[in-house]
């Protein structure tokens, strides 16, 4: 491990022998550690330029310059480089500096390169950093700015091979952007003479490089770690579980944030076991997780909590909580390397009105103490092209940018939440991208270039496919019917799912993210409505004692015409009680109450309710007769 060297350093090795000209793209602006003892220290930190300088050195190039366009041609990594390529190049010097603009007509940068890599007689390596900002746009060059790139362009044809003590080595020019489009595509597409090489996030190899071995002491305030670090010189294997899952977490995390979390841990005077912690206090700006203060013997009786609310689902509540406790027990994920994947996700189908949203909101208030935690998404209202755009932000120049986006202001703004994505079959497909890389790494970039970390969160999809199927006329007919066995109906909705990812939507991997975790409700069966009925019932007749001091008591012709007529509503599930109860029992009774002027310190019976004319009415009396 510790002779480690990145795959892009080695690429560099392999392709300068080769190619005249390399673009370096991706994590420019990070800092690096130099893997190899040589000009410099091995383990020394260094930003890209200075990296590169040492890199070209210790293959053996004499002359190594830096080019940007505010500083033009200098080296501060090594005294007298600058004036080797000056003389080379026959320019002068000034302050340790050869002045030169990119787009300039007269001894322009560009023809600078030129000149320097033409020459067989030292062995150099001109590096063009920030070259993003060279022009103002790359399919609208001025007359200065194509000149400048098809004297880069003749440079890379021209460039020499140079003899010297350590073998032939090739003139090389490096150009450092951010993206690959940001110069033109006329200049490096199918060119042989181009070699183009990412620059990633530090590697799990890398980042255990920078948190293991003589690193890890840095991280602590010396007291703290003097203190602590006795227990794990005995416990040599509870050391490594703290730096794997530190390392773990710190997935996508540049060098840069790498050691700003050093710094951090040892600013808030972290201990060793709590290391992770400092992870939550950089993302969120919070010391405690509240995953962490859960209280396991809440969650040990969660499932009488989730029967008083969801009725008739006994199943989705048992996959349901098997799932919480998968990640309060930190079981979640053990089986990926990644440590930063959601923290749960389920996948909730079924009939309509069976409880899938209601199972969502009671998840978030046993979990989070509030169930507007519960963050809604109705993906009806996302199916456009652009709907993507819509829950991460508009990109830079782009109608709504400042606003950001709707996904990703709500995770910012309530990191630790359940996300609920109802009826996720009417998202459009580009949307389908984005929850494929929420869903593997836990985090996404909005259009402002902020990062939002999904790995606190618990996401949940809910879907009524396979209910419904189309017939060869394309007519719509039920697939599932509250006459079938609970085994069937999860079947066939699973089925229904199934062909859906991947036949029409043609997009298995996002069902293989989901794994199976989906979870199918059943319809409510006849014993499970009367519970319903009987539970909205009973909430109605205590709402009204304790708001108006009404005595509501409903009498069993009254009951038996509400458990009818709901019975006949099952298609409907939980909701069509609630619309039976609604319009046959809550409209008359307020016009009644309305009619008759009574406010409240009253006791009324309802002995029926007639529900065959409209308006339906009740048969009431009052003072209880």
């Amino acid at each position: 491990m510790a002779d480690y060297i990145p795959k892009w350093h080695r690429e560099l090795g392999i392709f300068s022998k080769i190619k005249p000209l390399i673009i370096v793209e991706g994590n420019v602006l990070d800092v690096y550690r130099y893997p190899v003892e040589g000009g410099i220290s091995k383990g020394s930190i260094l930003r890209l330029p200075e990296y590169l300088h040492y890199c070209f050195k210790d293959m053996g190039y004499q002359t190594v310059a830096f080019f940007d366009g505010l500083q033009g041609f200098h080296n501060t990594c090594e005294e007298g480089n600058i004036e080797a390529f000056a003389k080379l190049t026959e320019t002068k010097t000034e302050g340790g500096h050869i002045r030169a603009e990119f787009g300039g007509k007269s001894n322009s940068a560009a023809s600078i390169v030129r000149k320097a890599v033409s020459r067989n007689t030292s062995a150099t390596a001109v590096i063009m950093t920030l070259a993003s900002r060279y022009i103002t746009s790359p399919d609208n060059l001025t007359q200065a700015e194509l000149d400048s790139f098809t004297n880069l362009l003749l440079a890379s044809l021209e460039s020499k091979d140079v003899r010297t003590e350590g073998g032939v080595l090739k003139n090389i020019i490096v150009m450092i952007v951010n993206k690959l489009n940001d110069i033109p595509v006329w200049f490096y597409h199918d060119n042989p003479n181009v070699k183009t090489i990412l620059l990633g996030t530090p590697s799990r190899e890398e980042r255990e490089l920078l948190v293991k071995g003589e690193n890890f002491p840095s991280f602590f305030a010396l007291d703290v770690y003097e203190s602590e670090i006795g227990y794990y010189d005995a416990h040599p294997e509870e050391l490594d579980k703290v730096q794997d899952k530190f390392v773990g977490l710190t997935e996508g995390f540049c060098f840069t944030e790498i050691n700003g979390l050093r710094r951090l841990c040892k600013n808030e005077r972290i201990g060793i076991r709590q290391m992770s912690a400092v992870i939550d206090l950089y993302k969120y700006g919070i010391k405690e997780n509240p995953w962490d203060k859960l209280d396991e013997s809440e969650l040990a009786g969660a499932y009488d909590d989730f029967k008083k609310r969801i009725k008739g689902q006994d199943y989705a509540i048992v996959k349901t909580l098997d799932v919480v406790k998968r990640a309060v027990t930190g079981m979640s994920g053990l089986q990926h390397s990644s440590h930063t994947k959601p923290k749960g996700i389920l996948f909730f189908a079924g009939p309509t009105g069976t409880g899938k949203t209601e199972t969502a909101k009671t998840l978030a208030e046993k979990l989070f103490g509030d169930e507007s935690r519960c963050i809604r998404f109705d993906m009806s209202e996302y199916g456009q092209s652009h709907s993507d755009q819509k829950l991460l932000g508009a990109p830079p120049g782009y109608v709504g940018y400042e606003a950001g986006g709707q996904l990703t202001n709500a995770v910012k703004e309530n990191p630790f939440s359940i996300l609920l994505f109802d009826e996720i079959e009417k998202a459009h497909p580009s949307v389908f991208d984005k929850f494929l890389q929420i869903l593997e790494a836990g985090r996404m970039t909005d259009g402002q270039g902020n990062t939002v970390y999904f790995s606190e969160c618990i996401i949940i999809f809910t879907s009524n496919l396979g209910i419904f199927t189309l017939n060869d006329r394309g007519v719509r007919e039920a697939n599932v019917t509250e006459k079938m066995e609970y085994g069937e109906i999860q079947s066939k909705v699973r089925k229904s799912i199934e062909n859906y990812f991947k036949l029409e939507l043609g997009r298995p991997e996002i069902l293989n993210r989901i794994g199976e975790n989906i979870v199918v409700f059943d319809f409510i069966r006849p014993e499970v409505a009367e519970t319903i009925l009987d539970a909205q019932i009973n909430k109605i007749v205590g709402n009204l004692l304790n708001e108006k001091r009404i005595e509501l008591t409903i009498g069993e012709e009254a009951r038996a015409v509400l458990l009818e007529k709901s019975l006949s509503n099952l298609s409907n599930g939980a909701r069509g009680i609630g619309n039976i109860v609604e319009s046959l029992l809550i409209n008359p009774l307020s016009r009644y109450l309305f009619d008759n002027a009574i406010k409240g310190n009253e006791r009324i019976v309802i002995h029926s309710i007639d529900a065959g004319n409209m308006p339906f009415s009740l048969g009431c009396a009052r003072g209880g007769a």
